[in-house]
Parts: C-alpha cells; structure tokens; sequence
C-alpha cells in the first residue's frame, strides 16, 4: 500500500526532530575540528576576517560563496538557490539586537571545509561550510552551526530566495517560497516556481519560520527567516545544519519527496563531513608532495592541488561525468559565479600541472570531455555553460569562439602521454587528435603557413587600435603543437602523421622568426597583419614559446631583460603589455593588468632560458597569492599599478593556481617526462639559501617516484629513492654523471639568491629586479634595477671554490666559507636605476 504523504512528513519530522547530531561526534567545535584533522595534511589556513574579501566552498555538485563576514550564496548546479544569508540574534535580558555577520572573528580554511567563527562577549558560533564530494543529484552543499552562549538567545537566519539557472539559461518568474510545518513549531520551506518541475527545498531542524506576509498583503520583497531559539542548558554540545536540496521533475518536487529528502540529508550530514576529510586526506596522500626549507612554498603547492581538484563539477545534465570548470566568485544580483562553467583552454592549460602532480584520471576526464564536444571540422570548445543543455547553445557565440584551445588540445594529450605513458587513451582520442591537427593545419587564412585568428581569438577579446590578425601568441601554440602532433603520431603508429608534423614543426621556427622578430626593437611582434605589417606592441606573449620545453626563439635576451624590469613585473606579478604602451590600462582586462597566468608562463620561460632569479621572483609571487584573498586559492588578475585585485576578479581561478605547481616542477626543479623512453630529466635551479629539497609521489609512467635533492660541495646529487625501477635519470646540464639511482648535477660556483615577499596592499612596484645572470669559469655577473638611492642585500652561495670571491659594484660579507651577504647601493636617481655588480674568484 502506498504511503501518504501525511504519513511521509511524519517520518520526517521524527529525523529533523531526533537530534541526529546530539549523538555523535560534533562537526564544528574548534576541539572536534582540531581532532579530525590532526592525523591529515595539516594543511589549515587561519586569519581573522576581513570582510572585503571572499570565500569559496566548491564541490562537484554545489558551491557556498560569500565573504569573510559570513553572508553567502548557494548553489546546487545549475541552481542558485537563494542570496544573502545573514545572522542576527536577540539575547534573553539583553535589549540590543546583533548583527552577528558585524562579529565575524577568524576564517578556518581546510580542504575540506571552510569555518567561520562569530564572537561576541556572549557567544560564538561557527559556521561550517561543506561541498561535499560524495553529493547526491540533488543535493551539493551543507552548512552546519555550532552555537556556544551564556544566555539563552534567539537567532535569526535571513536570506533571499532567488532559484534561478546558472547564466544564460533562462530563469522562471520569483520563486514563490512556502513553509510546510511539522506541527510542533518547525518545518521546511519549498521554493515553488510557476510550473511544478522544479523546487528547492530548505530545512533547519529545529527551527521556525520567520516572516510570512500573508496573501492579502500587498506585493513586497521579503527575506525568508528560520528562527532558531537556543538554550545553553539544553542545547550546548549540538550542531545545527542548514539542509538544502533542489528537485529537477515534478514528483521529485512534491512535499514528501523533498521532506524524505532533507531527512535523508539530515541524517547524512556528520558523514558527509567525514567523508569530505577523507577524500582530501586520500587526494594529498597520492599527490606529489614538495618537501623544501619553505614551508609556506610547500602549502602552497599543496593548496594548488587542492584549489585545482575542487572546480571539478558535475556535468548536466547527465551528471556522469566531472569536467574542470574556470572557477568561482559570488554572482552579486546575477547568476554568473565568476567563470563557473567549463573552459577548453583554461582546463588544458592547467592539465600540465593536473599531470605532473599524479591526477591522470582527471587529465583522461578533461581530453576526453573536450573531445566529446568538438565540432565536426575539428575545432576544440571554448566554453560550455552547465546550462548549455537548456539553451540553443550552438547558436550563441560562446562554443568556439577562440581558436587556441585546438592547438592546446593537442599539446596537452602530448603531455599527458609523456608523463603517463598511456597510449590507449591516445589511440581512443586519435580520430579527435587528428580533426584538431586538421583544423589547425588548414585555417591559415592568408597562406603564409602558420595558424591564424580567422576562426576565433587568439588570447585577447579585445585590442588597440583593432583585433590581430595572426598572434604570436598562436604562431608559439601552433609550433609546439606540432611538434606534440609528431610525438602523438609515433606513439599511436601513425608515421605518415608523424613525419608532416615534424616537417611542419621545422618550417615553423624560422616562419615566425622571420615574420615576428623586429631586430630595431629587439623585441618580438604581437602580432603579423594580412598586409604583412606588424604590430611592435611589447607584450608577455612569447614567453608561450618555451611552454612545452621543445621550442625557443632565438633573439629572446633583451625581451627577458624587459620581461623581469619593473616596465613588465610589477611586485605581485607580471604585466600582459609594457606600463609604456600608449594605451596601457592597469585596471583593463587585456591592456595591463596582472594575471597569474601569464606570471607564471614567464616564470617557466626565465628557468628554461637561464634567468632562475627573476624566475623565482614570479614563482613566488603566484605561491603567495595563495593567501591573499580568497584563502588557499590563486585569483584571477589584479592590477597593474597597484598591488590589489580587481573588483570582478574571479577569486578561485583554475589556471592562476596551476601557475603555482608547473613553474615549481618544471621550472625550479627542471623536470621533463618521457614515459616512453622510461627518461626523467632534471635541470633544478634551487634558491640558493636551500642546501636541498624532496620531491614525493611524484609520476611516472604507470609508477611514482621520490627524488631527493643535496648539495654537496660543488654538486648537486638528485638521487630517486623509491620507485626507482627502470627509471633513468638524465639532466641538460653540462658536466652532469650519472651513478645508479643518482645523477650528479654541477652547481654553479657562486649563487645569488633573493628574498621575496608580496608588498602590502595599495603598494606601487619598489623591489629590486633582476634583469639579467651572466655566469662564467671564473665570475658572476648580475644586472639589476632598484629605487634610486635604496641599499639592496643579495644573498651569496659559495659552492666548492678554495679561493675568496671578490665583488665589483657591492660589499660582500662571507659568514663562513659557503654563505654571505652582498650589500649594493644604488645611484640617485627618481624610480628605478640600473647597476651592475660582478663577483669574481679564481
């Protein structure tokens, strides 16, 4: 016999009204949190608030997104569910009402949850924020309250019913809310739209309704309310969850379906959190792991993986597979969360760094989602909206319009392949792999051989004084994935492919030298014009050109010398164009703005062309980023005059945090894969004040390895001490000897090495720059660039010379027979002046 549903919100009640959570473990108390995570990665970030800047909670079914004050958003995707939730409380014998988001004390970040601590000289609450990973269709987020007072108090919790679709699907009418009681005092609202296919339904156990204007009323917006009246007596020691589920059909959106259902989160919630930290512990645990003198460099590494893994969502409607969305911020009034849908160039620019830390099931997801979606002629997408599915979305200009996500395509499934070894993913994806090389090959509108923007952008959406024709930007994309097409051929038996690729490849690096480099500037173009003009614009695109580790250009020292000057680096990263470009914006989109991806892309090209200290210098500025606004993650661009981000920066980037590990891994530590040859090269350029560092879990072919890294004297021994089977080792130093499992690397004799640490906020640009490393036999010599007047100090690391190193231009200061200090006073002079200063010894 069926049930009805009377009888059905009976058992409802009894879950919400059981006290699920009075008997186990609490979520949520400082004790309970500190304990369930003391045995994981003790990754933990904890700052008092500041209100102005955001945080995220993503997971692959929902996000919470607000600011440090505690007010958020939530989404179950596709489904902005409502806006605005805010705390206020009346306290007994206490006349004053208060605002609890205006008492907003610490924010506790962990990879699994996020908290946020109210204070008040009579209680604190905390507000715990979970997206789960084991989320149901319907459900993706959970937020738990656990409330400490001396007095008994009532609070309210506020917010704004929206249920509205993820841009640019089109949204019903308000939502009309309706509170379902249980007849002891609580309930659940329903977030009823005009037709009955789709609902949302809320729940706070324990809790009452708040404001419901009656029909007669006249027309109003006002916030829905769960009033919750708390008694220290009664109720210390519980947890209090806010339960939200969506229903996307109409028997799913009836009262005993979603009644059955925030029962059924009720009684899943303290699991739910367990779960959560067990996925995060299990993710690190099989991550690469950097083990270094910098701590802070360490987490942050750690947190890029982290950042990374959680903008994995849920792809709609079908919800059977995960792809990599572009990331997250609060939408304000709209329904766009930053960029929360899906990105082909985005999610294959990170893939690198996806790669390298072990994720290859994500890897295989993401190419193979993206070839899911190409066109018919070959094409790659550019974006997919989770709401594509519910709109004519090929008829909208978003699906293809760039054209560089074709050429990454296939430079991204050469890198997973050379770190992987997986050739059965490529033979799955070569009918894909070849539409997209045959894309790329025959879209060279004006014949000259290269790539070309006639059927999309190449990176910029918009420049001055009109759109490029041929970017130098997809001339670099289109070499390197050349070359990538040859390695894809060979490894799949496709020799044919393999040759026209290679023959491509060659022809490539002298077309764009002869078409780009402009030997008066001694720069190379932006861009090559239909007319054969160009445009001399200085710009951070060819720095793209070392990207793969398999091209360069050729008259490249003067572009590094600008790229590291303060004309492109700014003290929080790197500029998209010159600060002395006539239309130089720093608060524009595309004509002067930082972003950490292109930081990091010229982090990568100054290891790779032997500029390790500028290197580093924007290696760390992308690290430090990871606490500056939205905590653990990198944004997506700030300003390019001042250190700040901009107002509608996306705060939880992809890309902005895989520039964290790829410079790490494949610049600082040199590494390059060749699964198939069973060859692990290492070129590290470790700062000099580290006598070495560790690399665990790190992949390789269908195993992982743990490379060590000492200084010895004059050397640098990289031994693999796990995983070590097969493996051979090799460096491009000169001088570098293998000896079983260890490979000795030939140290400089004299490094410099650079503290770097990001200004505070509403700085102008003051550090040193250095402009260029010259090493020979018997010298070192460094340009640098600094305030007119200011005393700069240079660490110094002897490595195995007998004889004492003299200095022209600064004061050395040895502290014993290996390390010293170089002090260098600079010039007079208004902003930054140049010096040199060259260290010599026999």
């Amino acid at each position: 016999m069926a049930i009805k549903p009377a009888l059905c919100f009976v058992v409802l009640v009894i879950c919400l009204q059981s006290g699920a959570f009075s008997q186990q473990p609490q979520p949520g108390s400082r004790a309970s949190s500190d304990s369930a995570h003391a045995d994981s990665s003790a990754l933990t970030i904890v700052r008092e608030t500041d209100p102005a800047r955001p945080f995220s909670v993503v997971g692959p079914r929902g996000a919470l997104l607000g600011q440090q004050d505690g007010r958020f958003e939530a989404w179950v995707f596709p489904w902005k569910v409502f806006s605005g939730l805010r705390i206020s409380v009346r306290m007994q014998d206490y006349a004053v009402p208060i605002d609890v988001n205006a008492h907003a004390a610490e924010i506790e970040v962990h990879p699994d949850e996020t908290t946020i601590v109210y204070s008040h000289a009579n209680f604190t609450i905390r507000q715990t924020m979970v997206a789960p990973k084991n989320a149901g269709p319907d459900d993706g987020v959970l937020v738990l309250y656990r409330i400490d007072a001396i007095r008994p108090m009532t609070l309210t919790f506020s917010f704004d019913p929206v249920m509205e679709h993820m841009w640019p699907a089109p949204s019903d009418d308000h939502t009309s809310p309706e509170w379902v009681p249980d007849g002891g005092g609580s309930g659940f609202y329903i977030l009823h739209l005009n037709f009955p296919d789709h609902a949302a339904g809320l729940a706070m156990p324990g809790a009452e309704s708040g404001i419901l204007p009656p029909y007669q009323e006249r027309a109003a917006a006002w916030p829905l309310q769960f009033v919750l009246h708390y008694d220290p007596k009664r109720d210390r020691g519980r947890s209090f969850p806010l339960l939200i589920t969506v229903a996307e059909n109409a028997q799913a959106a009836t009262k005993s379906a979603l009644g059955s259902k925030l029962g059924e989160l009720n009684a899943s919630a303290v699991s739910s959190l367990q779960q959560n930290r067990d996925y995060y512990r299990q993710l690190l645990d099989s991550s690469t792991r950097l083990d270094s003198p910098d701590p802070s460099l360490n987490a942050a590494f750690q947190w890029a993986i982290v950042a990374m893994d959680q903008l994995r969502v849920k792809t709609t409607p079908d919800l059977q597979q995960e792809a990599l969305a572009a990331g997250f911020i609060g939408s304000g009034d709209a329904a766009r969360p930053g960029f929360g849908w899906f990105f082909g160039r985005d999610a294959l620019w990170s893939l690198y760094a996806i790669d390298s830390c072990g994720g290859f099931a994500v890897a295989r997801d993401e190419l193979d989602f993206l070839a899911s979606h190409q066109s018919p002629e070959g094409k790659i997408m550019h974006e997919r909206s989770q709401t594509a599915g519910l709109v004519d979305w090929a008829a909208l200009p978003y699906q293809f319009a760039s054209a560089d996500a074709t050429p990454l395509f296939l430079m991204a499934a050469n890198d997973y392949l050379s770190v992987s070894g997986d050739t059965a993913l490529l033979a799955h994806l070569w009918p894909n792999l070849r539409r997209a090389w045959q894309f790329e090959t025959s879209h060279d509108s004006d014949g000259d051989g290269i790539y070309d923007n006639s059927q999309g952008t190449g990176w910029v959406e918009s420049w001055v004084p009109h759109m490029p024709h041929q970017e130098i930007y997809l001339a670099a994309l289109d070499e390197q994935a050349s070359t990538a097409m040859a390695h894809l051929a060979r490894a799949t038996q496709h020799d044919d492919v393999a040759r026209q690729a290679e023959a491509r490849a060659r022809q490539l690096g002298p077309l764009i030298e002869k078409e780009y480099y402009l030997p008066a500037q001694q720069n190379y173009a932006f861009s090559y014009n239909a007319d054969h003009s160009t445009d001399g614009t200085a710009t951070i695109f060819p720095s793209v050109a070392w990207w793969d580790g398999t091209y360069a250009l050729d008259n490249s020292d003067p572009m590094f010398r600008r790229w590291a000057s303060s004309e492109f680096s700014t003290d929080w990263g790197t500029r998209i164009v010159s600060d002395r470009t006539s239309f130089y914006d720093p608060i524009s989109y595309h004509q002067g703005s930082v972003w950490p991806l292109y930081t990091g892309w010229v982090s990568l090209a100054e290891y790779r062309a032997g500029h390790p200290l500028s290197g580093y210098a924007h290696l760390m500025q992308n690290a430090n980023l990871t606490w500056a606004q939205d905590l653990g993650d990198v944004t997506e661009l700030l300003s390019g005059e001042f250190y700040q981000v901009l107002g509608r920066s996306t705060a939880h980037q992809l890309w902005s945090s895989a520039m964290v590990v790829s410079p790490i891994l494949r610049g600082m530590f040199g590494l390059q894969w060749n699964a198939g040859t069973q060859t692990l090269t290492v070129d590290p350029h470790l700062p000099a004040e580290w006598p070495g560092a560790s690399l665990h879990h790190l992949p390789f072919g269908n195993t992982f390895v743990d490379l060590a890294m000492e200084r010895r004297g004059a050397m640098l021994v990289v031994r693999c001490s796990s995983g070590c089977s097969g493996l051979h080792l090799a460096s491009h130093t000169a001088g570098a000897m293998m000896r079983g499992d260890e490979i000795d690397i030939p140290l400089p004799a004299v490094e410099a090495g650079l503290q770097q640490q990001l200004p505070l906020f509403g700085s102008t640009t003051q550090q040193m720059k250095v402009l260029d490393e010259q090493e020979s036999a018997h010298s070192l010599k460094l340009s640098l660039a600094a305030q007119g007047g200011s005393m700069q100090a240079i660490d110094i690391r002897v490595n195995g010379v007998r004889r004492a190193v003299s200095s022209e231009g600064g004061d050395l200061e040895m502290h014993g027979s290996e390390v010293g200090t170089l002090r260098v006073q600079f010039p007079p002079g208004d902003g930054y002046v140049e010096k040199d200063v060259t260290l010599t010894w026999k």
